[in-house]
């Protein structure tokens, strides 16, 4: 692992830094086809104002919907984004010309398992990488142990 990925398991420090191809194709890719409409397996374009600048700034995410709850899971950590919504509260998500705004609870480790095992089941072939082994099928445990890497949002 690289500085920038933040190799310690810290979730206030943990990052993965998206690589070139991720920043430059993969979402561009996710979010304009969001964007036109195209949600793809629950994408959504989240916009959320600058915790500095205060300018809007967008990223694809994955909406895990359980139940009648919704989740956000950022599993490269706590990304600009991540810190973005701790200091709003809330953000936009965007599907085509739909646009809701909504509020973002995080939720402590304890509540973790429960969101991170289906978030694997549905989205591993794309972010299991980030989950150094932890899959689906892990260990309530295991999935515990492995929650304060990975910041969770019930959507409000």
């Amino acid at each position: 692992m690289t500085a920038t990925q933040a190799a310690d398991t810290n979730s206030t420090t943990r990052y993965i830094e998206p690589d070139w191809f991720t920043r430059n194709v993969f979402n561009a890719v996710v979010a304009r086809s969001t964007k036109w409409g195209l949600s793809l397996w629950g994408s959504r374009v989240l916009q959320v104002p600058g915790r500095t600048s205060g300018e809007i700034r967008t990223t694809p995410v994955n909406v895990l919907t359980i139940g009648e709850r919704r989740y956000l899971v950022a599993p490269r950590g706590v990304t600009q984004w991540v810190r973005n919504v701790r200091a709003s509260g809330s953000c936009d998500l965007r599907v085509g010309r739909r646009v809701e705004h909504v509020q973002l609870v995080e939720l402590d480790d304890a509540a973790k398992p429960e969101v991170l095992r289906p978030y694997l089941r549905r989205w591993k072939w794309e972010v299991g990488q980030f989950f150094d082994g932890v899959g689906p099928d892990a260990t309530d445990d295991e999935l515990l142990a492995a929650a304060p890497k990975y910041p969770v949002f019930e959507i409000r």
